[in-house]
């Protein structure tokens, strides 16, 4: 056999080989039909949230109703990229200029700076007093003779008759007389020790230091006692009248120190964390426009209002004019530590019951439903502390009719996704 014979056998097994291995590497490298499937792109489809019927494979308008058709999942239903409920909504700048849609950039500033909320101007009930009667009597004349009459401390009041009182008189002039008789013998401490007791018995029913002291100079008892402001203050409650009985258990004037005042500052629940003694205070009233009267957190209740939901404060408040009376209404504003935060307008903030929603702006006029924590209120804006980030933008301004449209297209998406699984 020929060299040239023996090498075809070996020829064609070399050529075979080569055929199975460029078979095999192609089977290799072509993918499964599984996996070629899956990475086909999905072709999107386009349906309109009025009528579901209506479905199309590029963008446009519904021609029954003419609103924008939006994109569906594979499912055959629009996407739901929102809380529940909630859907991203596309607005176009034309309906947004006519609905009056406006967005404010997510800010970082302070929070929890202030505690804002209303206040009542109440009396001091430190600085109030009651004035009594130590014995049974009866009131002969009054000088002051109207609730609301400013008093001086030490200014008469009215004069009190009664027969206890000058019994009294007698026992301190016989006991002023029997010292004196007594002084320079053995028995004089036992005469000063009576005219001390007399004395005390005197002072313990009111009697000035001064009236005593005209007692002892006359000689003479006097028949009715004349009681004095122990305050200087205003007349808040009278019962006195002349000629009516009065025993130890009456208060014929009650006066009460007006220059201390109370504000008493409802603080609602979330906000008494932060809220301490010691904290500076401001109070503007209506009555005094451009006027603010501060002062410090003196008290907390320690108890909560299980109807209003608040605790009251006490503001101490120096009113040296006069100006602030009993009763007045006003706003309040309790500083406290602040700190820094996330802050968007309030308006921005939906509250949906259960939960809060804002709409952020995401470009090319499409507006996300996000669900949101908030902290403290700052008045005309709120902290928010999660569920946006500093730069974004939100809706403030119609975001109920974007809340609306949100929402319906969020039902009808998941209306249209039954229709289609039945």
């Amino acid at each position: 056999m020929s060299p040239t014979t023996s090498s075809l056998p070996r020829t064609a097994a070399l050529m075979l080989l080569a055929l199975a291995a460029g078979v095999g590497g192609t089977l290799l490298l072509r993918p499964h039909p599984k996996e070629a499937a899956r990475q086909e792109p999905k072709k999107v489809m386009y349906q309109c949230p009025m009528h579901p019927q209506i479905i199309q494979d590029h963008p446009g308008d519904c021609p029954l109703c003419g609103m924008a058709l939006v994109a569906m999942d594979g499912s055959g239903a629009s996407g739901h990229d929102g809380p529940e409920g909630h859907s991203t909504v596309t607005i176009d700048l034309e309906r947004q200029q006519l609905i009056g849609l406006t967005t404010t950039p997510v800010t970082e500033g302070a929070v929890g700076g202030e505690i804002r909320t209303t206040a009542r101007i109440a009396p001091d009930e430190t600085r109030i007093r009651h004035m009594h009667v130590k014995v049974d009597g009866y009131v002969e004349k009054l000088f002051v003779d109207f609730v609301g009459m400013p008093v001086a401390k030490g200014q008469p009041l009215f004069t009190f008759y009664s027969p206890d009182f000058v019994s009294a008189q007698k026992e301190y002039l016989l006991a002023l007389r029997t010292r004196k008789a007594l002084k320079g013998g053995e028995r004089e401490d036992s005469g000063q020790d009576l005219l001390d007791s007399a004395r005390r018995r005197m002072a313990l029913w009111d009697v000035a230091p001064a009236e005593l002291d005209e007692l002892e100079r006359s000689g003479e008892a006097r028949k009715s006692l004349t009681l004095r402001s122990p305050i200087a203050g205003v007349v808040t409650a009278k019962t006195a009248v002349e000629g009516n009985r009065l025993t130890p258990a009456d208060i014929p004037f009650e006066i009460t120190d007006l220059g201390h005042l109370w504000a008493i500052a409802d603080v609602y629940e979330p906000e008494l964390p932060r809220l301490k003694v010691g904290m500076a205070a401001a109070l503007t009233l209506g009555a005094f426009p451009g006027k603010t009267f501060t002062g410090r957190v003196a008290f907390i209740d320690p108890q909560v209002d299980p109807k209003t939901r608040t605790t009251k404060a006490r503001v101490e408040i120096a009113n040296p004019s006069g100006l602030l009376k009993p009763e007045m209404y006003g706003e309040m504003v309790i500083r406290s530590q602040a700190r820094k935060g996330l802050v968007v307008p309030v308006d921005a903030v939906l509250d949906a019951g259960t939960r809060k929603i804002v709409f952020v702006a995401m470009g090319d006029g499409r507006f996300e439903p996000r669900e949101v924590q908030t902290g403290a209120n700052l008045g005309e804006s709120v902290e928010v502390l999660s569920g946006v980030k500093a730069g974004e933008s939100v809706v403030n301004r119609a975001n109920f009719l974007v809340d609306s449209e949100s929402r319906l297209k969020a039902a009808l998406s998941h209306m249209a996704h039954g229709a289609g699984k039945s």
